[in-house]
């Protein structure tokens, strides 16, 4: 049963790395898009964020060629355990699918919240990275060990372009009613939405990859975690 139990909890928690990872790519493909737009010159902003997307992919190609080893597919999960889902669907009151670029791009303060948004979701993935460092459920995994330190060490690189942006255009930081929801949405996964998941014996694994679809990159990556 303890052995059930480890590999249950780390099949669920690779499964919501990798939606995690996925998701964040594909969306900095849309902040690229109304920063290309907005500050076309801003040549140091656009080369921040476009390394942040490199990092998303290269996590998620990580975690992915981790499944592999492990031979298996993710459990399906989706965007209810999404950190940016659930915070862009509360500040914008809408999907990141449904999101209006143009209103983005047109305007400074829904771009100021914006870079907020992403800003607090990548400090909280880096808690919660250097929380995981130290489970006792995942040290024993030498490759998923690798693939958290790799996370840990881009992970503040990440966050900087959107403080960056914020500094130099004298915007605020972000909110107590921001970083209250933040705190609401973590703690709304890690106490309800992953002990249902958890116990839940109808999650189901994905028949493909979440990247089968994605409008770039032809190609997955090799990585040799073995």
């Amino acid at each position: 049963m303890p052995e059930w139990f480890r590999q249950r909890y780390l099949d669920l928690l690779g499964s919501i790395y990798i939606y995690n990872e996925h998701r964040g790519y594909t969306a900095i493909d849309r902040v690229l898009d109304a920063i290309r737009v907005r500050s076309p010159e801003d040549f140091a902003l656009i080369a921040a964020v476009e390394k942040h997307r490199a990092d998303e992919r290269k996590h998620y190609l990580m975690f992915r060629r981790w499944f592999e080893l492990r031979g298996t597919m993710p459990l399906f999960v989706d965007r209810a355990c999404g950190h940016i889902d659930r915070f862009v669907e509360i500040m914008f009151r809408t999907g990141i699918d449904q999101l209006d670029t143009q209103k983005i791009i047109d305007s400074d303060d829904q771009f100021e919240k914006l870079c907020r948004v992403i800003s607090l979701t990548e400090k909280r993935g880096f808690k919660q990275v250097e929380i995981l460092l130290t489970h006792p459920l995942v040290r024993n995994d030498k490759v998923l060990m690798t693939i958290l330190a790799i996370v840990h060490k881009d992970e503040p690189s990440h966050w900087a372009p959107y403080d960056g942006w914020l500094l130099h255009h004298r915007r605020g930081g972000s909110t107590r009613w921001e970083r209250a929801i933040d705190g609401f949405i973590h703690s709304e996964l890690l106490f309800v939405k992953l002990p249902l998941l958890f116990l839940s014996p109808f999650l189901r694994r994905r028949a493909d990859w979440p990247d089968a679809v994605d409008r770039v990159e032809a190609g997955a990556a090799h990585f040799d975690l073995a």
